[in-house]
């Protein structure tokens, strides 16, 4: 496929279907803001210059812990990800990367694949290696750990996967490398603690040491699973100093769904960002363990608290401010596009609610102490309605106003279930 995924003419005469009462809400919006001396224009021009980069792998069901159940049109390889991207792109106008993830979206020419996805109007973010899985006529099994196995010829082959991953990254334009490994024990006394944690920064130093100039190696932590008595890099604090270790390149990737109930994940970003170890984020949700739910699905508030702490951040960059952007989840009983969709608005949504936060009222209130005053300062622009203003940011950017009514009406999924082979019953999340 070349060019766009969906005719634009039908996403124009949707949009005209609804423009007027698109343009009488986002004045409405205009007017109620310009009372608080905010200027709708500006946010929305900076809401149109946020972007997240979706997963090669949320294209595609997920499934439970226990099985997969597929859906007719479902991605079958990277290039049929690529295009289900392209349709969300081409609808959210906020998603123009894919991150891929190997060894399951290994192809034999990648520059080719870069044309492909420029050609769908994509770039890639990310690469994500996989030493979480044992993979056909892999010499040596990952059952006992990757980068921390007692066997150095397991450290060794993890080590090279990675270093594989950073030179395919080369090739299709990314400059970062997300590391996440499995790596853990089931049973008290399985393996030394304090011993796996040496041979995961030995391991982490040797791909390190690959990244070419300009690239990012983003350590992501992980409370538990697949490994339940413990993970080798099982919080923030294993994460952040792993990156100080192993130096500058180094930083600390947060996954909303990766942390104990209760965690204040916002307090994390704003310890990250103090240290220069802020390096990005996997949005999703979570109910009760990782990657559940659609972002925003359970807890919109703490997202919109993340991103609040996020604009502090952008305000002090002390060493600088670049987070990745993701999103990260596992799509069990929808239609993955409309869940990515979905996601998509929750999130750019939180960030427009932090925009609109009065951060003049909110400074002098925490100056001053003044508890409720400052709460306040955050519940109102959280209370805001910034529907009308996502929705015409689309509208300009060649986007849909409903993108999820245009996704349906277009009937991508049913030609999809045509064209596609269908993919066999699954085990598991991925």
């Amino acid at each position: 496929m070349s060019g766009p995924p969906l005719s634009q003419d039908q996403i124009e005469s949707h949009n005209a279907a609804r423009l007027d009462a698109v343009q009488d809400e986002y004045d409405g919006l205009g007017r109620a803001l310009d009372r608080r001396g905010i200027d709708i224009a500006r946010i929305k021009a900076q809401v149109a210059a946020f972007s997240v980069a979706l997963p090669s792998w949320g294209s595609g069901r997920g499934g439970t812990r226990f099985a997969k159940f597929p859906i007719a049109g479902e991605p079958t390889d990277i290039h049929e990800k690529l295009e289900d991207c392209a349709v969300v792109q081409q609808l959210s106008r906020v998603t123009p990367r894919v991150s891929p993830h190997f060894p399951w979206d290994k192809v034999d020419d990648y520059a080719g694949l870069r044309q492909e996805a420029a050609a769908l109007g994509l770039g890639f973010d990310a690469v994500n290696s996989n030493t979480f899985q044992d993979q056909p006529g892999q010499a040596h099994s990952y059952r006992s750990g990757s980068l921390t196995a007692t066997d150095p010829a397991v450290r060794a082959q993890a080590v090279a996967h990675n270093i594989e991953c950073i030179e395919i990254g080369a090739q299709l334009g990314s400059s970062a490398l997300t590391v996440w490994v499995g790596d853990g024990t089931n049973f008290p006394g399985q393996q030394d603690l304090g011993a796996s944690l040496d041979r995961y920064l030995d391991s982490a130093a040797q791909i390190y040491a690959a990244l070419p100039d300009g690239w990012r190696m983003l350590l992501e932590h992980k409370m538990y699973e697949p490994a339940f008595y413990s993970t080798v890099i099982s919080d923030w604090g294993s994460s952040i100093l792993a990156a100080q270790q192993l130096g500058d390149k180094a930083q600390c990737l947060v996954d909303l769904g990766h942390h104990a109930p209760n965690v204040n994940i916002e307090q994390i970003v704003a310890r990250l960002h103090r240290f220069g170890k802020l390096g990005g984020f996997h949005f999703n949700d979570s109910k009760y363990g990782d990657d559940d739910l659609d972002s925003g699905s359970i807890n919109p508030h703490q997202l919109f608290l993340v991103f609040n702490e996020l604009l502090e951040a952008e305000a002090n960059p002390r060493g600088g401010f670049n987070p990745a952007y993701m999103i990260d989840q596992s799509h069990n009983v929808t239609d993955p596009i409309e869940s990515m969709l979905s996601s998509a608005e929750a999130i750019v949504g939180a960030y427009a609610k932090a925009l609109i936060v009065d951060r003049a009222a909110l400074h002098a209130a925490q100056a001053e102490n003044d508890v409720m005053m400052g709460f306040q300062a955050l519940r109102r622009g959280y209370r805001t309605d910034v529907t009308p203003l996502l929705a015409m940011a689309r509208l300009e950017a060649g986007g849909a106003v409903d993108a999820i009514d245009l996704y349906r009406a277009s009937g991508w999924r049913d030609r999809k279930a045509q064209e596609r082979r269908p993919v066999g019953l699954g085990a598991g999340i991925v």
